[in-house]
């Protein structure tokens, strides 16, 4: 019940329902991957999920945000099945994508935000080498791009309520790394997907 008035809510305010374009929602497992503006793109882009497939799709949350409290524990873990990631862990010798393997390895998917970081620009920053990891390790799982329209005008980093500004969630063709893709080719690549999927009206 909760879950259905959380994505209500986020569609009244900023819109944000999915534009299929590419692909179609399927039980496959896959690693949806999206630039990445604001605090409401977990919520949107689980939403764009069919409630069948929610259950075996995490979104990729930062601990150091989504972990912080029980209010967002329980959004993040309770409400929208978040794997929650340490994003220091290299620096205090933990393997930061431990636990988005673990998911993967037990055949569900996964959504992924490859830059990192939040950003306030229309088109996605360069690419982190996770994506090319987890596609290495789990070939066999699509690579979906999601382009995510507004974002970062509706709810800007500092905001406590989003702006009642008209967001997009576009999702584009799966991808594979191809044989022998070298790591900046292909999060070059992933990344051209994101941004060709900016640019379709």
């Amino acid at each position: 019940m909760i879950d259905h008035l959380l994505v209500a809510l986020a569609r009244f305010l900023v819109g944000g329902r999915p534009d299929w374009i590419g692909a179609q929602p399927s039980p496959r497992q896959r690693i949806y991957f999206a630039n990445h503006g604001s605090h409401l793109d977990t919520v949107l882009l689980w939403a764009a999920l069919p409630k069948s497939l929610r259950a075996t799709t995490h979104p990729v949350a930062a601990a150091d945000y989504w972990g912080r409290g029980r209010l967002r524990r329980a959004v993040a873990i309770g409400l929208l099945n978040s794997v929650l990631v340490d994003r220091a862990g290299t620096a205090s010798g933990r393997d930061p994508l431990e636990p988005l393997e673990a998911e993967l390895a037990r055949g569900h998917s996964l959504v992924i935000f490859p830059e990192g970081t939040r950003g306030p620009e229309k088109l996605p920053g360069p690419f982190k080498s996770g994506l090319f990891r987890l596609a290495t390790r789990f070939p066999e799982a699509e690579l979906v791009p999601i382009y995510l329209e507004n974002l970062s005008r509706a709810f800007p980093r500092g905001a406590y309520l989003p702006v009642p500004i008209s967001c997009h969630v576009r999702i584009g063709a799966p991808m594979h790394l191809a044989p022998g893709e070298e790591k900046d080719a292909f999060l070059a690549r992933a990344r051209g997907a994101v941004v060709a999927l900016a640019e379709v009206r």
